[in-house]
């Protein structure tokens, strides 16, 4: 991967890279005096909303029209990029792996909604017959 100007892709990509191009990109601005854990929280809440914006009042049809359209794809993208930004420089600064925090949530999940019981529903775990 190429972490400075050159082309990031998915499949290339590591979630340590992406942080370490986070890392690199604030502290060359002198930021980390701003980022704080509160003040990352308070980014990926702002972001989410932003993103959150894009869609309201939105019908289903509306929605899936406008990832037909290059420039409200590009929007969102630009959205959802802000929000991963300050997650990834929220796990960054705070030395957090998140490939295992996430592979954690993910093994709690699979007990809380047991395909045989979640399969087809949107109930929360709370809520299923188990």
């Amino acid at each position: 991967m190429a972490l400075e100007g050159g082309e990031m892709k998915d499949r290339h990509t590591t979630v340590f890279e992406l942080k370490e191009r986070i890392k690199r990109f604030c502290e060359d601005r002198e930021w980390d005096r701003y980022h704080n854990a509160k003040d990352l929280a308070i980014g990926i809440s702002t972001e989410a909303s932003e993103l959150l914006e894009i869609f309201r009042f939105k019908s289903e049809k509306e929605v899936e029209e406008m990832f037909e359209s290059e420039r409200k794809k590009k929007e969102i993208g630009e959205e959802i990029a802000d929000i991963l930004f300050f997650l990834l420089r929220l796990a960054q600064k705070y030395d957090m792996d998140v490939a295992e925090q996430l592979k954690r949530v993910v093994e709690k999940n699979e007990k809380r909604y047991p395909v045989e019981k979640a399969r087809g529903s949107n109930k929360k775990y709370s809520e299923l017959e188990l």
